[in-house]
């Protein structure tokens, strides 16, 4: 007889959400929004985790309706990583294939928060994901022991990273050492800080969706990066990794497109 775990899982299998907000008649780009979840457990996911995704779903999803922008919610198995079985990881790659069998052959973004954006990280091998916005990513402490975070997979994707500095949850300080790491190898990639702000990120809520905006309409759709992405894609070690995240980012950027 199989382990609870095995047993739980068996009975829930990983699906999209239904389109969040209106769904183009044409779909060019797709967003997968992955949320946070937890190092160990076979429980079903919890419904407070996923919701918190569905605000950044809706702004996204008006911010690329033009364009022919579709996101997806994905509904994991289960709420745990679960070791070397890495169940979420499997999930969200599951979920690009799954983007391709509906769509076709269209760019992905992977977006995902916390644990959700450990998995985005990891499932950024599929041949449909050309970039992944990891928000305050969970990622294990550095063990000698262990064999560190893959990195290779982030080959040919652009990544943008952002994080709190006094986020109590998910270190910042390991995000940016797996940052600095894949940089060596794999030129595109940022990392934003929001300094002060804590794992949820709730005083910069409206920069964090407007830069969230500016680079999925950026890598899916060819859009102009705005200048600090610009920037930080560009710059060496350790600047464009510690990038901060200005506050009023999202209403400098309407300005500055108004000119």
């Amino acid at each position: 007889m199989g382990s609870v775990k095995s047993q739980a899982t068996a009975a829930r299998a990983a699906r999209l959400s239904a389109p969040i907000g209106t769904e183009p008649s044409t779909v060019s780009g797709v967003v997968l929004l992955l949320p946070g979840g937890e190092a160990v457990s076979a429980r079903k996911p919890s419904a407070l985790r996923t919701s918190g995704m569905r605000g950044m779903g809706r702004h996204l999803a008006r911010a690329g309706r033009a364009e022919g922008l579709a996101a997806h919610l994905v509904h994991y198995r289960n709420r745990g990583w679960n070791g070397s079985e890495a169940d979420l990881s499997q999930d969200a790659h599951w979920a690009a294939e799954e983007v391709r069998r509906r769509y076709g052959d269209v760019p992905v973004c992977l977006a995902g928060v916390d644990m959700g954006a450990r998995a985005a990280l990891h499932a950024s091998g599929h041949p449909a994901v050309n970039s992944v916005f990891a928000l305050a990513p969970w990622l294990p402490e550095d063990d000698v022991a262990a064999a560190p975070e893959p990195v290779k997979q982030l080959h040919g994707r652009t990544v943008l990273i952002v994080h709190g500095t006094n986020d109590e949850r998910t270190d910042p300080e390991l995000s940016f050492r797996l940052a600095a790491r894949a940089k060596k190898a794999h030129r595109d990639i940022a990392r934003f800080e929001v300094h002060s702000d804590g794992h949820r990120l709730a005083q910069h809520r409206s920069e964090v969706f407007a830069l969230a905006a500016d680079f999925v309409l950026g890598t899916l759709f060819g859009h102009a990066f705005s200048r600090p992405v610009q920037d930080a894609l560009a710059a060496p070690p350790p600047l464009g990794l510690r990038m901060p995240l200005a506050a009023g980012f999202g209403k400098s950027l309407d300005k500055a497109r108004r000119k």
